[in-house]
């Protein structure tokens, strides 16, 4: 196959591709180009037969990227964004823009996060929307990088742990992140649990019957694996996807689990619950934003950092 010529290259293509591949529908992409349907299409076709290949394909109310388009699209998208900080570094208005930006974190973190940024929004960003989808994971570097949020926020400990050695090798990571706020983990347990009364020993902890947050649905944790490096094992019954259905589980049942502290007095279910120290060391809970470098000099995304950091703030009183 020949290969194609960049000389001859109708670099509007790539814009175009670029918002396919945010949106993965053809007519977000259309709205947030100002360019019809149809047009798109046949800038794709354009760019398709330029490439030599397909790029995308139809799926359900949308489009799915081929190998190719995932692989070609982070340089294309990191070179347009580079190119749109340097040509109007300063032209994003909050006041004035319409963007809608894609934050992906757990439900306990929204909840925190989100009062305080919504009255951001609405003070000094009429116009601008936020979408929280839920993170599944406690890697979300593949997510960032195909574009299907724009901010991550959580606790990434092994990302951070790898982005710190990536940087003393001397290599540049293709992620940055910045700390939001510090926490630890506790016990929580129904009032009236046998195990609120007399000492929380680790003995009468592996006893007990456990319940398990886990975004990824897998049935093991850190808690598991601190217990691990001790010789030790619980006995988890339940493993759940979000902090607020421990909680509710925990009040009426027998279960323990272990959430954020922080994270508890918000749940409206504090009143019913017991909380107490671990009776064994566990790594301390912090939150951090994560996002990929590509989008470090946007000026738009840099007031999204801004903002998350601000709500984080107010909520943390960090």
């Amino acid at each position: 196959m020949k290969a194609p010529n960049f000389r001859t290259l109708d670099l509007n293509l790539l814009r175009v591709f670029d918002q396919v591949m945010a949106e993965r529908n053809l007519t977000r992409a259309a709205r947030n180009l100002a360019m019809t349907q149809p047009a798109v299409s046949n800038a794709l076709t354009r760019l398709r037969d330029a490439l030599g290949d397909k790029l995308v394909a139809r799926s359900g109310y949308g489009v799915e990227p081929t190998p190719r388009a995932l692989a070609l699209w982070p340089s294309v998208a990191d070179a347009l964004r580079q190119l749109e900080a340097s040509i109007s570094p300063g032209d994003f208005d909050a006041a004035k823009a319409t963007q809608t930006f894609v934050l992906g974190m757990a439900d306990a973190t929204a909840a925190e996060l989100m009062p305080g940024l919504v009255e951001i929004i609405e003070r000094a960003a009429p116009g601008i929307s936020m979408r929280v989808v839920p993170l599944t994971t406690r890697d979300p570097r593949r997510l960032l990088d195909e574009g299907q949020m724009d901010l991550a926020v959580g606790f990434f400990p092994a990302v951070l742990a790898d982005l710190t050695a990536q940087a003393q090798l001397g290599g540049l990571a293709p992620f940055d992140h910045q700390r939001l706020y510090y926490g630890e983990y506790v016990c929580i347990m129904r009032r009236g649990h046998p195990l609120a009364r007399g000492p929380l020993t680790i003995e009468r902890y592996c006893a007990a019957h456990h319940m398990l947050v886990s975004f990824s649905g897998r049935p093991y944790g850190f808690v598991d694996e601190s217990l691990a490096t001790l010789g030790l094992k619980r006995r988890v019954v339940l493993t759940v996807n979000q902090f607020f259905t421990a909680g509710r589980v925990a009040t009426g049942s027998d279960l323990i689990s272990v959430l954020p502290r922080h994270f508890v007095k918000i749940t409206g279910m504090a009143h019913e619950l017991v909380l107490r120290d671990l009776p064994f060391e566990v790594p301390p809970v912090h939150g951090d934003s994560l996002w990929h470098r590509r989008q470090s000099q946007r000026a738009d995304h840099s007031w999204l950092r801004s903002a998350v950091a601000a709500a984080a703030r107010k909520a943390f009183d960090t």
